[in-house]
C-alpha cells in the first residue's frame, strides 16, 4: 500500500509505520500532486497552489484522505462524496491550545490589557483600572459545545464563570442548548464565544439582531471562523456601546486588508488567527492520530474524526 505523506510529520512517522507500507513523501503542493498518482492512501495539508481540489483529483487510486485541518472551508466535499473516499479530519487535535487561548481573550478583555499594553508603550503609570469584570459568578455561551467548546468551557468553570453550552444535538444534556434556543438567552450572558464550524447554517450567526440582544456589557469572542460574524454590523454595535467588546482571532477575509475598519475600532482586539499556531506539539498529537487510524483502516474497523459530507465537518 502507497501513502503519500506530508514532510512537515516525516520525523514523527518515520519509524512508526507498518513495514509493508511504502511512503512517499511531498512538501508543498506541486510535489503532492506527483505524489498522490498511485496512492491509496493521502494525509492533505495543502494552503498553496495547485490546491487540494485538484491534488485529490490527481489521486485515482485514493481510498481516504486524512488532514490535521479542522476546518474544511475550499475542500471539494462533493467530489469525495461522489467517489466514496472518506476524509478524516484533525478535529480536537489543537482543541488545547485553541482553548487556552480562548480564555486568554476573555481574561484580557475583562481586565483591559490591550489598554495597560497602550500605556505602557506610552510610559504612562495607570491612571485607572483598564478594565473591572470579575470572572467569578460571571456566564459564558459557548456557541459550538464540540472538542474545542469543551475545551474552553472546562477552564472557564475553573476560574468560577457559569458554562452554557451549544451543540445541534445537545440529547438533553444538562447545560447544553440545541441550535434553536440560544437566541433567546443571549442577554443573560457576559461572554459569547463562538466555537462553531463555518459551514452554509453558520454563516453570519452573530449578526445585527444577535448584537441587539446582548448585554452592552457583554464580550463576543471568535476563535472559529470569520464568516460567523457580520463583522460590519460588529463594527456598528461596538462603535455605538451596544456591546463592550470583541476578541477576534479570525476575520474574513484573512488577512484582513489594512482598511478594514476592524482594525481601527476601539473595542475590538485582532489576533492574526494565531491561536491553532500557538503550540508546539500538533504534528505530535496529528501524528498520534493518523497512525491509529491507519490501523483502523487496514483492518476495516471505524475511523475516527470521520467528516460527515452532508454537515461539512
Amino acid at each position: 500500500m502507497k501513502l503519500a505523506l506530508p514532510q512537515h510529520v516525516r520525523a514523527a512517522l518515520e519509524g512508526r509505520l507498518p513495514s509493508d507500507v511504502e511512503p512517499v513523501w511531498y512538501a508543498g503542493g506541486e510535489q503532492a500532486l506527483e505524489a498522490v498518482r498511485e496512492v491509496e492512501v493521502a494525509w492533505l495539508d495543502i494552503f498553496s497552489p495547485p490546491g487540494v481540489g485538484a491534488v485529490i483529483d490527481a489521486a485515482p487510486k485514493l481510498r481516504w484522505v486524512s488532514t490535521l485541518l479542522a476546518g474544511l472551508n475550499g475542500w471539494p466535499l462533493d467530489r469525495l462524496a461522489e467517489r466514496g473516499v472518506p476524509l478524516t479530519n484533525g478535529v480536537g487535535i489543537n482543541a488545547i491550545p485553541v482553548a487556552e487561548f480562548a480564555v486568554m481573550g476573555v481574561m484580557a478583555m475583562a481586565k483591559g490589557l490591550p489598554q495597560l499594553i497602550r500605556w505602557q508603550d506610552e510610559k504612562t503609570w495607570t491612571p485607572r483600572p483598564a478594565g473591572v469584570a470579575e470572572l467569578t459568578e460571571s456566564k459564558a455561551l459557548i456557541v459550538g459545545y464540540g472538542a474545542i467548546g469543551r475545551e474552553i468551557g472546562k477552564r472557564l468553570v475553573g476560574l468560577g464563570v457559569e458554562v452554557t453550552g451549544v451543540r445541534r444535538s445537545p440529547a438533553g444534556e444538562p447545560g447544553v442548548l440545541g441550535p434553536d434556543d440560544w437566541r433567546s438567552r443571549l442577554g443573560e450572558f457576559d461572554w459569547v464565544v463562538l466555537a462553531a464550524p463555518a459551514v452554509a447554517d453558520t454563516r453570519h450567526l452573530i449578526g445585527a439582531a444577535e448584537l441587539a440582544a446582548m448585554k452592552p456589557s457583554a464580550v463576543l469572542v471568535n476563535i472559529a471562523r470569520g464568516d460567523l460574524i457580520d463583522q460590519a454590523a460588529l463594527v456598528e454595535a461596538v462603535t455605538a456601546g451596544r456591546i463592550a467588546g470583541a476578541f477576534l482571532d479570525v476575520t474574513t477575509p484573512e488577512p484582513l486588508p489594512a482598511d478594514d475598519p476592524l482594525w481601527t475600532t476601539p473595542g475590538i482586539v485582532m489576533t492574526g488567527h494565531a491561536s491553532g499556531r500557538s503550540q508546539t506539539r500538533a504534528g505530535e498529537r496529528a501524528s498520534a492520530l493518523f497512525l491509529d487510524n491507519l490501523a483502523r483502516f487496514r483492518e476495516g474497523r471505524p475511523l475516527r474524526n470521520l467528516v460527515d459530507y452532508k454537515r461539512g465537518y
